[in-house]
């Protein structure tokens, strides 16, 4: 069956899919959005199993709940995947909807069991995290030393040379950085107000104090809007990473892509234990990400036993 946008169903298909949307109309935690999607997403099960069960037979078959065991709903899954070629996070939006249709039909006694119940949804495989270039790099902070101003090139400098968090940045005080002659650390609250230490290289020194230098006035933030006087916004600190990467022609850089450059880095010289400590991760699980090689590492490795 051709996936169509608003398929045509049968009257006992339609009465179920509309005794649904009642139910769902009365909900008052559920958005007008998220039911629209819901009903979407079930319309489309309700016509592939009427075109389904139909094939060869005479008499069209119509929808009916009780009908529809475990089978059924993984051989909707089966064509999601191998006829839609839709994506895992779209196959399993789908087989959400049919978890939680079934749900309440079995509440509202129609059926006893639950057929989506037992069926999977389609493991989900992180992608790595986008990894800047030594030139991607050196690109950036060059466009931000010749056409920025101070603010922003200790603000690109410092996430390169921290791997601080988007809202950690936004949110740093300058009680919060705390400068030696050979050493330095930024007392950190990350998420769930989590507490940590994260310590300043030399560069990362140099450059907070040539800012520091700068301000005449005792601010909140240590990096405060130009339009608010207030703490600068994780929009705002997106559109100044967009904003220096456009001017050294680089595409599709966000902060949280500087985090990861300092985390890739520092996973090549450091014990995976101690950088999850730098970066606020709770479980090693989550720092695991810097270890694994990008397409480039790992074709440099084969390339290493090519034959001549």
């Amino acid at each position: 069956m051709k996936r169509d946008s608003i398929p045509s169903l049968s009257k006992i298909g339609q009465v179920n899919l509309s005794q649904y949307e009642l139910y769902l109309c009365d909900l008052i935690d559920v958005s007008p959005s998220t039911i629209r999607n819901y009903l979407s997403d079930l319309r489309q099960f309700i016509a592939w199993d009427e075109q389904t069960s139909s094939a060869g037979q005479e008499t069209p078959r119509s929808f009916v709940p009780n009908t529809i065991a475990t089978p059924t709903i993984t051989g909707y899954r089966a064509y999601l995947q191998n006829s839609l070629k839709l994506k895992p996070a779209s196959v399993n939006r789908y087989l959400i909807t049919l978890k939680c249709y079934f749900t309440w039909v079995v509440k509202i006694g129609l059926i006893g069991n639950n057929p989506a119940a037992a069926v999977k949804l389609i493991p989900r495989v992180d992608s790595p995290p986008r990894h800047l270039s030594n030139i991607e790099e050196s690109g950036l902070v060059a466009a931000v030393t010749n056409s920025g101003h101070i603010r922003d090139r200790t603000i690109i400098v410092l996430m390169l040379h921290t791997g601080l968090r988007a809202a950690e940045i936004c949110t740093l005080r300058p009680e919060q950085v705390h400068l030696g002659k050979r050493s330095g650390i930024l007392t950190v609250f990350g998420k769930r107000n989590k507490y940590r230490e994260v310590p300043l290289n030399a560069t990362a020194r140099a450059v907070l104090i040539e800012y520091n230098k700068t301000q005449t006035v005792h601010a909140n933030y240590l990096f405060s809007s130009e339009k608010t006087g207030e703490a600068l916004t994780e929009r705002g600190l997106g559109y100044l990473v967009k904003k220096y990467a456009h001017l050294a022609s680089i595409s599709d850089v966000s902060p949280h892509d500087l985090r990861h450059r300092f985390g890739y880095r520092m996973a090549q010289v450091v014990p995976i234990h101690r950088l999850a400590q730098i970066m606020g991760h709770d479980s090693l699980d989550t720092t695991m990400i810097y270890i694994r090689g990008t397409q480039g590492d790992l074709q440099r490795e084969v390339e290493k036993i090519a034959w001549e």
